[in-house]
């Protein structure tokens, strides 16, 4: 078997990648048109208009684009304070609030049988 260098592969695998992309695109719109000609059906059943529906999506008819995420509500502007530090690692001095993922020293020193408590900074 020759060899192949890395451009050839990147060439051959970018390839597959697109017909990949090209199939999953017949796939859906295939899936797609069953769903569209249902809607449609409902539609003309209970005489529904499409300005219905765009009321109904409380927007303007707008180019198709994919759902996003729920949006954030806006800052009051209020700034946050920093959270004062709860536990301490005794040898390096390293200190970790008690919130999001626990630092490695801590995961570590509970792995190692140490207890969450014994690093607790004294107020």
């Amino acid at each position: 078997m020759a060899s192949q260098n890395y451009t050839t592969l990147q060439a051959k695998i970018q390839k597959e990648i697109e017909k990949l992309r090209k199939q999953s695109k017949v796939l859906q719109s295939k899936r797609r048109k069953p769903v569209i000609a249902s809607i449609v059906r409902s539609m003309k059943e209970y005489d529904i208009s499409p300005d219905e529906i765009v009321a109904a999506f409380g927007k303007a008819p707008a180019a198709r684009t994919k759902p996003s995420v729920a949006a954030k509500p806006a800052k009051s502007g209020v700034a946050k304070k920093p959270v004062p530090p709860k536990y301490r690692h005794p040898e390096s001095g390293a200190t970790w609030t008690g919130r999001g993922k626990a630092p490695l020293w801590v995961v570590e020193a509970e792995k190692n049988g140490k207890q969450r408590q014994q690093f607790l900074i004294q107020a």
